[in-house]
C-alpha cells in the first residue's frame, strides 16, 4: 500500500493518483510547493458603502468587525482555514493543511452557516446601529497550488480561486453558488436550484453553478447505492437480519457493530438491511461528527428529532411537546431529561439521567413498532456517547431494539476490542474477492461489454475495495 501525502490514507501500490483525495501519489513539484484538492469559499458584504455614508469611522470599524468574527467563526467551526481578507472580501481553503474526505460538505456547510449567522447580527445591528447588511458567496473545489504551511508559505493559487471569487460575484445577496466539481461531490448532502450556465469573467465558456437551497440533516439515507446489487456481502446481511430477528422474538435489546476501513462498503451493506427491514421496523439514524461544538450527543439530536418528527421551524415548545408525545400515558416521562440532552432545555442532569432519559424515550418508540437505532461513524465518538450506547444495549428491556454501529478499525485504538455488550455481535468486513470485484465492475457499467484485461486491471488495482473501483 501507498501511503498519500495529501490526505494520509492508503492505496494500492498501482494508483497513481488517490482514490480518496485525488492527489497525485508521487511528488511532482518542489518541496516547497504542493498541489492539492481543496474547496475555495469566497464570501464579500454587500451594503458596507452605504453603511458608511450612515455611520461614522469608529461605529463602521466596529461592525465590520463584528460581520468578520462571526463569518470567521463559521469557518473555522467547520474546519476551514481563513487564507486572506481582500477589502470586504474573505476567502477561506478547506483542504489545508490536511485533505479530508468531507471537506467540500464541510466548506457548503459552513457557507450556509455564515448565512445564518448574518441574519442573527444584522437583528444586533438593526437595534444597535440601524443598519444591516448582506454578503454573498461562491463554493468552488479543484486542484491548487498552495506553499508549504510548514514554512509560513500558505499562499494558494491557480483557477479554482479565481473561479470561486466569480461564483461570488455572480450570487446574489445573500446566497450561496456552488461549482460544479463542488456540487458533484456534496450532491448527496444538500438541496440545491440549478441556475442558468454563468458567463464568467476570463472563461471561454459559460460554467454551470448551483444554488445552495438547504443541507439536511446529516441522518439522512445516501442514495448512492440505489439501484445496485449487493454483491459478495450475503453473509454478513444474514448476521444483521438474525439479530434483528432476535430482537423482534426476545422483546430484547441486540446490537451489532459494524467495522471496516473506508471505501470496503459498510453503507451500502446497511442500506441494504435497512431495505430488508423497512415494512416491519423504523430506522433512526445519528451520525458521529469529527468536528464541531455540540458533537457529544449529535446522533442522539439527529435520532430523537426523527423519532419525534421534530421539524426544523418548531420552537423549542413545540419540539418539546413532540418528544412528550412519544411516552404513553402510565409511562415514566423522562421529558426533561430528553430536552436537557439535545438542547432543548438549560436544565442540568447528571449523565447517568441523561443516559436513563434517552433509554425511555427509545423504549417507549419501540412499543409502537420495532426500531434500529444506527449510530454511524462511531470512531469519531465521543467516549461518553459510548458509554450511553453501552448504557442503552445493556439497559433497555422488554422491547424489540437493534442498535447497529458503524465504525472503521480506528475505533480499536481508543476502545480496543469495543462491543456495547458481551454478547454483541462484530462484523469485520472485509474486501471483496476477486470475482466479486469483477461483478461490481460489470453491475457499476449496467451490463456494458468491457475488455477482460481492463477488468483484469481494475480487480487487480482496487484491491477489493468498492471505492477504489
Amino acid at each position: 500500500m501507498r501511503i498519500c501525502p495529501n490526505c494520509g490514507e492508503e492505496n494500492p501500490e498501482r494508483f497513481r493518483l488517490c482514490g480518496f483525495c485525488g492527489a497525485a501519489l508521487a511528488p511532482e513539484l518542489p518541496p516547497q510547493e504542493v498541489r492539492k484538492t481543496v474547496t475555495i469559499v469566497f464570501s464579500d458584504l454587500k451594503g458596507s458603502t452605504a453603511m458608511g455614508e450612515k455611520l461614522d469611522s469608529e461605529a463602521v470599524r466596529e461592525v465590520m468587525s463584528r460581520y468578520f468574527d462571526e463569518m470567521r467563526g463559521a469557518l473555522e467551526q467547520h474546519g476551514g482555514m481563513v487564507e486572506k481578507y481582500i477589502g470586504d472580501a474573505i476567502m477561506a481553503v478547506f483542504g489545508l493543511p490536511r485533505v479530508r474526505e468531507d471537506d467540500a460538505v464541510r466548506a457548503v456547510r459552513a457557507a450556509l452557516e455564515m448565512r445564518q449567522r448574518l441574519a442573527a447580527l444584522n437583528e444586533e445591528l438593526e437595534s444597535r446601529w440601524g443598519v444591516t447588511v448582506g454578503n454573498r458567496t461562491g463554493v468552488n473545489t479543484g486542484e491548487v497550488v498552495a506553499g508549504d504551511p510548514t514554512t509560513g508559505q500558505r499562499l494558494v493559487t491557480g483557477d479554482t480561486v479565481n473561479t470561486a471569487a466569480r461564483l461570488e460575484q455572480a450570487a446574489p445577496t445573500n446566497e450561496v453558488l456552488l461549482g460544479e466539481a463542488t456540487y458533484r461531490l456534496v450532491r448527496h448532502a444538500v438541496e440545491v436550484e440549478p441556475v442558468d450556465p454563468l458567463e464568467l469573467k476570463g472563461k471561454s465558456e459559460r460554467v454551470p453553478a448551483y444554488r445552495l437551497v438547504a443541507v439536511p440533516s446529516e441522518s439522512a439515507a445516501p442514495d448512492a447505492a440505489k439501484g445496485a446489487s449487493l454483491i459478495g456481502r450475503e453473509a454478513e446481511l444474514e448476521v444483521l437480519t438474525a439479530e434483528f430477528e432476535r430482537a423482534l422474538s426476545e422483546r430484547s435489546c441486540r446490537s451489532v457493530t459494524l467495522v471496516a476501513d473506508a471505501g470496503v462498503g459498510k453503507s451500502r451493506l446497511v442500506e441494504e438491511f435497512a431495505v430488508t427491514v423497512d415494512e416491519s421496523a423504523e430506522v433512526l439514524r445519528g451520525r458521529c461528527l469529527s468536528y464541531g461544538r455540540g458533537i457529544t450527543f449529535w446522533p442522539v439530536v439527529e435520532i430523537v428529532r426523527q423519532a419525534a418528527g421534530i421539524r426544523e421551524d418548531d420552537t423549542p415548545e413545540q419540539a418539546r411537546q413532540r418528544i412528550e408525545s412519544i411516552f404513553e400515558d402510565g409511562a415514566v416521562n423522562a421529558t426533561e431529561q430528553v430536552a436537557a440532552a439535545v438542547g432543548l432545555s438549560e436544565r442540568e442532569f447528571p449523565l447517568d439521567e441523561l443516559f436513563w432519559g434517552v433509554r425511555k424515550l427509545l423504549e417507549s418508540q419501540a412499543r409502537r413498532k420495532p426500531i434500529v437505532v444506527l449510530f454511524e461513524d462511531v470512531h469519531w465518538a465521543e467516549m461518553t456517547l459510548l458509554d450511553l450506547v453501552e448504557h442503552l444495549v445493556t439497559a433497555a428491556a422488554d422491547v424489540p431494539l437493534l442498535v447497529l454501529c458503524t465504525a472503521r478499525p480506528e475505533l480499536d485504538e481508543e476502545r480496543p476490542g469495543w462491543r456495547p455488550s458481551p454478547d454483541s455481535a462484530r462484523i469485520d468486513l472485509r474486501a471483496l474477492s476477486p470475482e466479486q470485484t469483477a461483478l461490481v465492475v460489470q453491475g457499476l457499467l449496467g451490463g456494458s461489454d468491457v475488455a477482460q484485461d481492463v477488468t483484469t486491471r481494475v480487480v487487480e488495482a482496487s484491491e477489493g475495495n468498492p471505492l477504489f473501483v
